[in-house]
């Protein structure tokens, strides 16, 4: 019997549950992002008066909370990526899509660990909102974040529409505006740090456009079977 090398094999087809991924990643990251930013002044040098407010640390939990979850999802939403271009997928570029995709959880993760163990050190009382622990934390999280953690979804956001146009598993009008949140991200959310929604905006148009196509291949699929009488014993 003839068997055919794994690297020549066609790829499973991932189920439903993890199609959606990135549409989950962009909710709970979305709520967690703007939980945050309503809570918490932009300015990086801020005296950390918000944490005397119960209800704005509440928030701030809350979102920070949810980010766990929406790397969890982020990680499945690569996995259906790399599914999705099975062996169209060019070597250079997925070492980059995959490598800025990991570090760009990894930032998240990073980021939150030090907000939260600083926000719960102030609300203890070990730590000081007004001490220069706080501030190095507090600029430490804020560059984790928006400086590299933002770059690195720039980043992808750029190889993956590359791909998407070389495959062609993703539509021009798609990848293209994938160049242009890449593009934004990267000149302007040091300045304007609500830029950072365009990153799971794009990723929920991503996921929309990769479900409703596979729901029409499955219609097209059932209804081709159906004529042809193979379903028919």
């Amino acid at each position: 019997m003839t068997t055919i090398p794994t690297e020549l094999r066609t790829p499973p087809v991932p189920p439903r549950g993890v199609a959606i991924s990135g549409i989950i990643f962009s909710v709970l990251f979305t709520a967690g992002l703007v939980l945050i930013r309503l809570a918490v002044p932009a300015d990086p040098i801020d005296p950390g008066e918000w944490i005397a407010v119960a209800s704005l640390r509440a928030m701030v939990r809350l979102g920070l909370n949810l980010v766990p979850f929406a790397g969890i999802a982020f990680l499945w939403f690569i996995a259906a990526l790399r599914n999705r271009v099975g062996l169209m997928e060019d070597r250079f570029l997925a070492t980059v899509f995959l490598g800025s995709g990991l570090l760009f959880v990894a930032m998240l993760f990073t980021a939150t660990a030090v907000s939260s163990s600083m926000l719960e050190s102030v609300v203890e009382g070990r730590m000081s909102a007004r001490s220069d622990t706080y501030v190095v934390a507090r600029r430490l999280s804020y560059i984790l974040i928006n400086t590299f953690g933002i770059k690195m979804a720039a980043v992808f956001t750029f190889v993956t529409s590359t791909i998407g146009l070389r495959t062609a598993f993703l539509p021009r009008w798609l990848a293209f505006s994938g160049f242009a949140v890449g593009l934004t991200l990267l000149a302007v959310i040091t300045d304007f740090a609500w830029i950072a929604l365009l990153f799971p905006f794009w990723v929920f148009l991503v996921s929309a456009y990769l479900l409703v196509t596979e729901y029409h291949q499955q219609v097209s699929s059932s209804r081709h079977v159906s004529s042809s009488g193979e379903d028919i014993p």
